[in-house]
C-alpha cells in the first residue's frame, strides 16, 4: 500500500548562507553568491570565480565532536543533514526508535580527498598515503559519514547521475517512503568546490572565462561558473507525520526521469529525455500543466539549458509561456549534484511564502519558449511547483512539489 510522501524539514548550505528564508530573500532581491575563489590556490585558473561557501564553520552546527574524519564534502552533507533534522523535529532519541535513512546525489563526491590521496601515493609512495583519506575516496563516503555522525540506521544510498543527481535522489527517496520501505529519510544532493574539478571543467571548455557572470538561458549562450553546497529534505509518510503531530511543509506529488543516449550531441534526443521526465512527474502526481504555479530549472551548461526550455514548452504546451521561472544557479553557480537538493529546499520555501524568485540578470527575449521568465520575483497563482534538472551526460529528472493537500 502506498502513502503520500511529505516534507517535514529542510537544510541547506550555500554560497548565500544556510538559512532557507534568508537565501530565498537574497534570490528575490537579485543578490549573487559568485565571487573570487578563496578556498584554494587558484592562480593556475583563468577566471577563478565561483559560488563558494565562504566562512564555512561546521562546528556552529555540529558542536565540539571530532571533525577530522569528515572532509569538505562530508561536512557540507553533515551540516545540511543537521539543519534538516532539526527543522523536522528529529532528535537522537527519536532516531534510536525509528529508522531514518539518507539518499544523496553527487557527481564527484570528495574529489579533493581523492586527488590528495592519489597525489601522495604517486609522489611519496603508497606507504605515505593517508589511510584516513582512503575512507573518503569512495563516492558514497559523504552519505556514509553523515549517517554515522547522526546515527541514521535506515537506507544509505548514493545517486550519481550528473547534474540530475540531486533530484533523482529525491525521487528515489520519495518512492521508498511512499512504498513503506522507509520510515523517514533525508534526500537531496551535495557537491564541493575543488581545484581539480574546476581545472577539468576549464580545460573541457565548459566555463565562462570572461566577465560578466553568465545568465541561464542567455542568448548567445556562454559557459557556466561552478558552485558548491548541499541541500536536503526530510521525507516522511503522511500517516506517520499525522501520528506524531508534526506539520508537513510540502508534498512530493510526483517524480519522473529520462535519459538521452546521445549524451547531448543530439538536441532532439536531449529534449525528448527531459519531456519524458516532465510528463512522468505530471502523470504520477495526477497534475495538469495548468495547475502548476511555477518552474525551477537547473542544468549543467548552455546546451542543456536550451534543451530543458524546449522540453518544458513541449511537455506543458501553452501553460509554459506564462509560468514564472526560477534558476537559483544564476546566483549560486552550477552546483552539479547539489543543484536538485538546493532547488528543492528553495521550492519548499517558495511554497510557504507564495512567491518564486526570478533569474538574476535575465532579460526577456523575443521567441524564448519560457516567456514567463524574468529577473523579478513573482507570486504563485497555484501552490504547485515543477523542478527540472538536466545534465550534459544525458540524465534528466523532474519532481513535483506542492503544498500539502
Amino acid at each position: 500500500m502506498s502513502d503520500r510522501c511529505v516534507v517535514t524539514g529542510r537544510g541547506l548550505v550555500s554560497a548565500l548562507g544556510h538559512d532557507p528564508g534568508a537565501v530565498h530573500d537574497a534570490l528575490c532581491e537579485g543578490r549573487g553568491g559568485l565571487a573570487p575563489v578563496e578556498l584554494f590556490d587558484a592562480t593556475a585558473l583563468t577566471r577563478p570565480v565561483a559560488g563558494e561557501v565562504k566562512g564555512f564553520e561546521p562546528r556552529r552546527h555540529l558542536g565540539e565532536r571530532n571533525l577530522r574524519p569528515l572532509d569538505r564534502t562530508s561536512r557540507l552533507v553533515t551540516v545540511a543533514a543537521q539543519l534538516a533534522l532539526d527543522d523536522a523535529g528529529s532528535t537522537p532519541a527519536g532516531r534510536a526508535e525509528a529508522e531514518v535513512g539518507l539518499v544523496l546525489g553527487t557527481v564527484y563526491g570528495s574529489v579533493r580527498t581523492i586527488a590528495e590521496f592519489d597525489r601522495r601515493a604517486l609522489t611519496a609512495g603508497p606507504s605515505y598515503a593517508s589511510p584516513m583519506d582512503f575512507a573518503n575516496t569512495v563516492i558514497n563516503a559523504p552519505a556514509g559519514q553523515a549517517a554515522i555522525w547522526h546515527g541514521l540506521r535506515g537506507v544509505s544510498s548514493t545517486v550519481s547521475t550528473g547534474a540530475a543527481s540531486g533530484l533523482q535522489a529525491i525521487a528515489a527517496g520519495a518512492a521508498l517512503v511512499a512504498a513503506g520501505r522507509a520510515e523517514a529519510l533525508l534526500a537531496g544532493g551535495a557537491e564541493e568546490l575543488a581545484f581539480e574539478s574546476f581545472l577539468a571543467m576549464e580545460r573541457a571548455g565548459l566555463l565562462a572565462l570572461v566577465a560578466p557572470d553568465p545568465v541561464p538561458f542567455e542568448c548567445p549562450a556562454r559557459g557556466f561558473l561552478p558552485g558548491e553546497g548541499a541541500g536536503l529534505l526530510m521525507l516522511e509518510p503522511e500517516s506517520a507525520v499525522a501520528r506524531r503531530g508534526a506539520r508537513p511543509l510540502a508534498e512530493v506529488r510526483g517524480c519522473g526521469t529520462g535519459f538521452d543516449p546521445s549524451l547531448g550531441s543530439d538536441s532532439g534526443s536531449a529534449r525528448a529525455a527531459a519531456e519524458r521526465a516532465i510528463r512522468a512527474a505530471l502523470v504520477a502526481g495526477q497534475t495538469r500543466s495548468d495547475e502548476l504555479g511555477g518552474l525551477l530549472v537547473g542544468a549543467s551548461g548552455a546546451a542543456a539549458d536550451e534543451a530543458l526550455a524546449a522540453a518544458l514548452a513541449g511537455a506543458l504546451g501553452p501553460a509554459a509561456a506564462s509560468l514564472p521561472v526560477a534558476a537559483p544557479k544564476a546566483s549560486l553557480g552550477e552546483t552539479l549534484g547539489a543543484d536538485g537538493g538546493l532547488q528543492a529546499v528553495l521550492a519548499v520555501e517558495s511554497l510557504l511564502r507564495g512567491r518564486l524568485p526570478g533569474i538574476r540578470g535575465f532579460e526577456p527575449r523575443e521567441g524564448f519558449a519560457l516567456s514567463g521568465a524574468g529577473a523579478a520575483p513573482q507570486p504563485l497563482v497555484h501552490p504547485c511547483l515543477l523542478l527540472l534538472s538536466g545534465s550534459a551526460d544525458g540524465h534528466a529528472a523532474a519532481v513535483l512539489l506542492a503544498r500539502p493537500r
